[in-house]
């Protein structure tokens, strides 16, 4: 019996038809992007070196030692290896207690993050020692290795390295 008018049904219409036609021309440059994607993940899947599983803590730690000796830092204790998975990389997490000045510190931590070897601090608690000359460092340590790598890549590090 009664007509009620929509007059802001059309401003609403256009509105959507204004936010549907954005939506696809977002999707479609991220279409004609997708090459460019997959070949940029290509290449972040090949950088780094290839560790295998079980030798993943041994080289950590390795890594860890050679760094402490070349930045004079004296590593006081070490606690139990830890390992975390997740969808692209095996996460081993160490952690340690080193005395050290503090530019012996900074240069041990600032190396352990440099290079490919793709070890950061989680974790840092400092205080001085008795002395006052020397700090007193828990850190915790993760070191983050590819859980699948590109077997073709991982095959021709591992027969370079053989060599």
């Amino acid at each position: 019996m009664f007509v009620w008018p929509h007059f802001g049904d059309l401003s609403k219409l256009r509105l959507r038809e204004n936010d549907a036609r954005q939506k696809l021309k977002l999707y479609q440059t991220a279409i004609t992007q997708s090459a460019a994607y997959e070949t940029q993940v290509k290449n972040l899947e090949n950088q780094g070196e290839f560790v295998a599983p079980e030798d993943q803590a041994i080289n950590f730690m390795r890594t860890i030692q050679a760094q402490a000796a070349a930045s004079g830092v004296s590593i006081a204790n070490y606690s139990r290896s830890m390992t975390h998975t997740n969808e692209f990389f095996t996460e081993q997490t160490q952690n340690i207690n080193v005395i050290a000045n503090d530019g012996q510190l900074v240069d041990f931590l600032y190396k352990l993050g440099s290079g490919a070897s793709m070890v950061r601090v989680r974790d840092l608690e400092l205080q001085p020692d008795g002395s006052h000359q020397h700090l007193d460092a828990n850190i915790q340590l993760i070191a983050s290795y590819q859980k699948n790598p590109n077997h073709a890549a991982a095959d021709l590090k591992t027969a370079t390295i053989a060599k």
